[in-house]
């Protein structure tokens, strides 16, 4: 089914028995966004919530909550855009295997955006403060649009080629906001939407922004893809919904006539107090100064459905989004950047912090090998779309292995940890730029990044049992409860006082030292080692490398850092630090007690 709205997406979700109506009042004050948080861990459906205190409208969450609920909203066309991104990743696999290619001709003409005459998101408007306020997170600033569709254009042109699609965050209330009158607009430098924004600031112009909530389910993915800068997101959304994409512009606005919602604003040359906002990472973004939208209008179509999702500490929702998004593109990965195979953003690690890759040695063909092919690659990936967002890099060569692979998390890690020199394999960034969402580096955007390269055999066996040596492991005072999270890599708690200077000169002594070559210091080593998911969160996503990592006999040798294993990190939270994300207990019983009353999980 290829649907001409969100609305026609839901019934058919119903009709699969995707989807629950909440019949409930439900308040969009934490309430909402703790209800739809706990289904999603519960693996449950998609939520129509019927009635929203404070709001005309029905809203609807966990629309892509399942991977199997996103291949069946995108299941008559999810072959035809794989079909189309390998055709651009490799043409001459044309000729190989023709018949994969029989429906591009039509996939291409689906994807032409069109022109339209039916604007029933026109036919009413109402405010902001109409809208479901979704408050997500307790210390949130505001309520949050959190899957909103950001459309702009150059200024002066009115090509729709080349328009900008972007899910930048929107807070609609807080703050300094005039209230129904302006919005937040939080966008990064690196995006579409910033080259427009800046060059209507020098010709000393407003940029008309066009916020779109809802529409056909492939409009919110779309938004959310990266795109080559030549190809605009409303092309990718025409593929994947098979319908092109409608839209009609006014007074310069764009507007998509099959959305539920249409915000017209401009962005204001000044800046206001943004956040703060629970991130996807798994903590607060702090309040900052960013850029701000004017409101013109809302307008909304009869009978309009509002969507949003929870962001919290994966796996979310966006997850899925990561993990769709991935398996579409991954056959342009080999072709984007020379010698690289694989490439994956770790979700548990919260995305940015932690980038795997395999690349390929392929100019070294001695003997006794080491990574330098892979520092080229490395340095590329480190200024590819996304990519350039990586804090930890690590990569490894694809000789070495050609079973390894970066979606196989555990693997990939004790692949690396048998193979890294720590005298060689590691290359600081140091003061350089940093996620706007990652605050490890103490001051906004800023911070530090580590690439970590292995090539050749191993070079040390990793421990499996770390009981029979932890007799041999004398830690000093403030270090305690060492716990072995994998093979190779422990987590020991540490006091807020203790200096890890001080374990590194302990371990000089301890037999295990090159069996357990990474060790994560944490407040809290039981949290730290339950999981391998835990782990990766704590260990990436509380350390800069430049300020928290710490070795054995750590030294600099012709202005290169580097040290015996073990490697210590320190993942401990500290106070320039956001919290992390958490629910009054009263609010979790609240949304407990609705899944139950309306038997949702039952489903």
């Amino acid at each position: 089914m290829r649907y001409r709205s969100l609305e026609d997406a839901l019934l058919d979700l119903e009709h699969a028995g995707m989807l629950s109506r909440v019949k409930t009042e439900v308040d969009p004050f934490l309430e909402m966004s703790a209800i739809a948080k706990e289904n999603f861990e519960a693996n449950g459906p998609a939520l129509l919530f019927e009635k929203v205190k404070g709001s005309p409208f029905r809203a609807v969450s966990n629309i892509f909550g399942t991977r199997e609920r996103a291949n069946f909203l995108f299941r008559h066309t999810l072959k035809e855009i794989k079909t189309a991104i390998s055709f651009k990743a490799s043409p001459k696999d044309f000729f190989k295997h023709p018949k994969d290619f029989f429906n591009l001709p039509f996939a291409g003409i689906n994807a032409l955006p069109r022109r339209s005459f039916s604007k029933n998101v026109l036919k009413h408007t109402c405010q902001l403060s109409d809208l479901p306020q979704i408050h997500s997170w307790p210390e949130d600033g505001g309520a949050f649009l959190t899957l909103p569709q950001v459309c702009s254009l150059p200024i002066d042109s009115k090509d729709i080629f080349k328009s900008n699609l972007g899910m930048y965050r929107i807070q609609i209330s807080g703050n300094q906001y005039v209230p129904n009158q302006e919005c937040g607009l939080h966008y990064q430098i690196n995006r579409g939407i910033a080259a427009h924004h800046q060059k209507a600031l020098q010709k000393g112009k407003s940029l008309k922004v066009s916020v779109f909530i809802g529409g056909p389910p492939a409009h919110s993915l779309a938004a959310a893809m990266p795109m080559p800068h030549n190809i605009p997101e409303m092309v990718f959304a025409g593929i994947l919904a098979g319908r092109g994409f409608r839209y009609c512009i006014q007074d310069g606005w764009v507007i998509s006539t099959d959305a539920d919602f249409c915000i017209l604003g401009e962005i204001s040359p000044d800046l206001k107090p943004e956040g703060p906002f629970g991130d996807h990472i798994g903590y607060y973004s702090a309040k900052h100064l960013f850029p701000y939208m004017k409101v013109h209008k809302v307008y909304h179509k009869p009978n309009a459905i509002f969507p949003f999702t929870v962001v919290h500490r994966p796996p979310a929702e966006d997850s899925i989004f990561g993990e769709l998004i991935h398996e579409l593109v991954a056959p342009m990965v080999p072709v984007s950047i020379d010698g690289l195979y694989e490439m994956n953003a770790v979700d548990a690690a919260g995305v940015h912090p932690l980038l795997l890759a395999i690349g390929k040695e392929r100019f070294v063909p001695y003997a006794s090998r080491e990574p330098m092919e892979l520092h080229k690659i490395a340095n590329a990936l480190l200024g590819f779309n996304q990519a350039a967002l990586a804090k930890y890099l690590w990569i490894a060569a694809k000789e070495d292995s050609n079973s390894l692979s970066v979606q196989n998390v555990p693997d990939f890690f004790a692949h690396m940890l048998s193979r890294l020199h720590f005298e060689r394999d590691l290359h600081f960034q140091t003061a350089t730029t940093m996620d706007t969402l990652d605050y490890s580096g103490g001051k906004f955007n800023h911070g530090s990044k580590l690439v970590l390269s292995a090539a050749g055999e191993p070079c040390r066996t990793l421990g499996k049992n770390f009981a029979e040596i932890a007799a041999d492991l004398k830690l000093p005072e403030g270090f305690s409860d060492p716990r072995q999270v994998a093979p190779g890599i422990l987590a020991i708690k540490t006091s807020n006082e203790a200096d890890p200077k001080i374990l590194a000169k302990a371990l000089e002594t301890f037999q295990g030292k090159e069996n357990y070559p990474w060790i994560t210091l944490t407040e809290n080593s039981e949290f730290c080692a339950a999981s391998f998911e835990n782990w990766l969160w704590v260990t990436f996503t509380r350390s800069d490398p430049a300020k928290d990592i710490y070795g054995v006999n750590e030294t600099i040798v012709e202005k290169h850092w580097q040290c015996k294993s073990p490697l210590i990190v320190d993942a401990r939270l500290k106070p320039y630090h956001q919290k992390p994300l958490t629910y009054p207990e009263t609010i979790l019983s609240k949304a407990k007690q609705i899944l139950e009353q309306e038997q949702v999980l039952k489903c």
